[in-house]
């Protein structure tokens, strides 16, 4: 019907709003963290400490956004979080020691965690509603909006102070907020007729304590794993490939920041491209093709003698690893619900968290490119988790 056709179009383009929103905050922060260092006065390992605020408030948060989800449903948690996080990104500046900074970074995280947990369900629901695979576009308008954010950030940094910079961010987001979030606030969060069912017999045993059955769970956890595999790259590509360039490959500065560029503007295109691909190949075909394309980039990253040849390694690893993490929330999500997707997201963004920590380790027991081929390891490991389980999973 043309009513409801026109309501599925303005979900999905205020869906894409937040998503967009989402990476514009978050990259705008993160661009801003060494002039909040000095303003804070702290150590680099208070700094570490106090950015854990983000991550433990994140990853707490997205174990019960879930609950939340199926209680409020997720238009509302979305805009809910929406309005914190914008909030909360004006607070940072405003702290004068590590112990400040780290609390309200925890709010932060916290409304990041949630807010990525209540989104990706909305997603989900309208996947399962149009019958067509556009997770990736949603996330591709996430990685825009960070790298529009970094790129003011960047552009801004010598002439804004970190407080009005990120007051600014404050008052974009809320506008973006209030006008994204009254289209989704209208319009009746969605509940696919299979999965609606199967809320409704839970919630009616929900007293007698019901889970989801023991294979579904597995399942959901398995999709987990791809996502935290490839999501390590991600984490590892934005805090190591830069020191990689320059001291390694004898890179300059600027030509060493171009590293995670590339990789992030491919991963850019190739969500762009992913609902065509997952259209044309179907789920596995392109995780498997994806997580495959992957290895042989980081690996030519990793190891190649020349700075030209490592950025093109980047540029391919970002292509690779594009369309996995979708496809894996996406998968999560079908199958559990919002409790799927809290799951997916936990461990996916674990992964993200794991990977820089992990890679200085292994730099120091080995080498820094040594320590990078351990992302196309994670990247073949998904690919065998997502052959493993092509016949166990909903179909491709």
């Amino acid at each position: 019907m043309p009513g409801r056709r026109d309501d599925l179009t303005r979900l999905r383009a205020a869906l894409t709003a937040f998503f967009a929103l989402d990476g514009f905050v978050f990259a705008g922060w993160v661009v801003r963290i060494p002039a909040v260092k000095e303003q804070t006065g702290a150590s680099a390992s208070a700094l570490g400490l106090a950015l854990l605020g983000v991550s433990a408030g994140a990853v707490v948060t997205m174990t019960l956004t879930g609950r939340l989800v199926r209680r409020y449903d997720s238009h509302r948690v979305t805009v809910a979080c929406a309005v914190l996080l914008c909030l909360s990104i004006a607070l940072p500046p405003l702290t004068h020691s590590a112990l400040a900074l780290g609390a309200v970074l925890l709010v932060f995280g916290s409304a990041y965690g949630g807010i990525n947990v209540a989104f990706n369900s909305a997603a989900v629901d309208l996947v399962a509603e149009l019958r067509r695979p556009i997770m990736p576009s949603f996330h591709a308008a996430f990685s825009l909006g960070g790298m529009v954010g970094a790129g003011l950030g960047g552009l801004v940094a010598g002439s804004l102070s970190p407080t009005r910079h990120l007051l600014a961010l404050t008052v974009t987001g809320l506008l973006v907020t209030l006008v994204a979030g009254r289209v989704l606030l209208r319009i009746e969060p969605l509940a696919p007729a299979e999965r609606a069912a199967e809320e409704e017999g839970a919630a009616e045993k929900e007293g007698a304590g019901r889970r989801p059955d023991r294979r579904t769970r597995r399942l959901v956890v398995t999709f987990g794993l791809i996502a935290l595999c490839t999501a390590y790259g991600e984490g590892a590509m934005a805090d190591w490939g830069a020191l990689h360039l320059e001291q390694d490959l004898d890179a300059s500065p600027g030509l060493a920041a171009a590293g995670y560029s590339c990789f992030a503007l491919a991963m850019t295109v190739g969500r762009l491209t992913g609902t065509t691909l997952l259209e044309r190949l179907g789920r596995t075909a392109t995780v498997v093709a994806g997580g495959t394309t992957a290895v042989a980039g980081m690996l030519t990253g990793a190891l190649a003698p020349s700075v030209w040849a490592a950025l093109f390694g980047f540029a391919i690893t970002g292509l690779g690893l594009a369309n996995i993490f979708p496809v894996a929330i996406e998968r999560a999500g079908a199958l559990g619900g919002p409790s799927g997707v809290a799951t997916a997201s936990t461990l996916g963004y674990g992964g993200m968290l794991l990977g820089p920590p992990a890679i200085g380790f292994m730099a120091d027991w080995f080498s820094l490119p040594a320590a990078l081929t351990s992302v196309a390891v994670l990247a073949a490991v998904a690919v065998l988790v997502a052959v493993a389980t092509r016949r166990a999973t909903v179909p491709a």
